[in-house]
């Protein structure tokens, strides 16, 4: 049994690519035997229509059938004949899911944008500490000796100094916005 639980954006599958290596080696070793690779469910095998279609061309050219245990297409496929159309179909329906989901995820986005949430880490400096590092930025102070006076109130890194790095984002920031409203 194989488990592989990347991102989808990760191209190399390693577990994936091993289940298959053993499908393979299955097959050679007893040619004339079924061999059945199984998957829990469509979305797990593939990305993509197109690493569908390559994957089906792989199975077909290896003579190796695909279970499905699960989902409304559940059962064994031969990758040949009526099998082949079959793949297609799947790679077809499983390319319109990732592309509902996408739009889905994008519109959820959205609305959360609307209602003031942008996603993303939580800004270390905040208002206040943003016009204390302005005044002593103004009197002159070198920047690292300004980081070294603040320290971050929420978050995993509460209790520790910003890095010089977020002061001169928060301070390029405030300079983007002075302007705006200039």
């Amino acid at each position: 049994m194989y488990q592989e639980q990347i991102s989808t954006r990760i191209k190399v599958r390693p577990e994936l690519q091993a289940a298959l290596k053993l499908a393979r080696q299955f097959k050679e070793v007893a040619p004339d035997a079924p061999v059945i690779f199984t998957v829990h469910e469509l979305k797990r095998l593939a990305r993509n229509a197109a690493q569908l279609m390559t994957l089906s061309a792989e199975l077909q050219a290896d003579d190796i059938q695909l279970e499905l245990l699960t989902g409304p297409l559940a059962g064994i496929y031969d990758p040949n004949g009526m099998g082949a159309m079959f793949f297609a179909v799947l790679a077809v329906a499983g390319q319109i899911e990732r592309n509902y989901i996408r739009e889905k995820t994008l519109e959820g986005q959205v609305s959360a944008a609307k209602k003031g949430n942008h996603g993303g880490r939580p800004k270390v400096i905040d208002d206040d500490m943003l016009t204390f590092a302005l005044a002593l930025k103004d009197k002159g102070v070198p920047v690292p000796e300004i980081a070294g006076k603040l320290t971050i109130k929420t978050g995993k890194n509460k209790d520790k100094h910003p890095s010089v790095a977020s002061l001169y984002r928060a301070f390029a920031e405030a300079e983007q916005a002075a302007e705006v409203r200039s």
